[in-house]
């Protein structure tokens, strides 16, 4: 069996106010030395059979489909053993 690990974030240059909201909540405990923060998704996708090429694929699918927004976000995709 297979899992797809699929990390979703927002492209560069693309605002993140969720990012600047941590990253002042951060400054007020104490973490003054925190750059930028960007925040992303993390999806896991398991697989009932063990083609990497046709997981690879349908993982492609389902994020240009449905997971991510393929305007304002960038994505990349690994296949693992589960």
């Amino acid at each position: 069996m297979l899992t797809a690990e699929i990390r979703i974030t927002l492209k560069d240059g693309v605002l993140d106010p969720q990012g600047t909201t941590l990253r002042r909540s951060l400054e007020t405990l104490g973490f003054a030395g925190a750059g930028e923060v960007r925040v992303g998704k993390f999806i896991q996708v398991s697989f009932g059979h063990g083609d990497q090429a046709r997981a690879r694929a349908e993982a492609e699918a389902m994020c240009s489909k449905v997971l991510a927004n393929p305007v304002i976000e960038q994505y990349r995709i690994e296949i693992r053993e589960a």
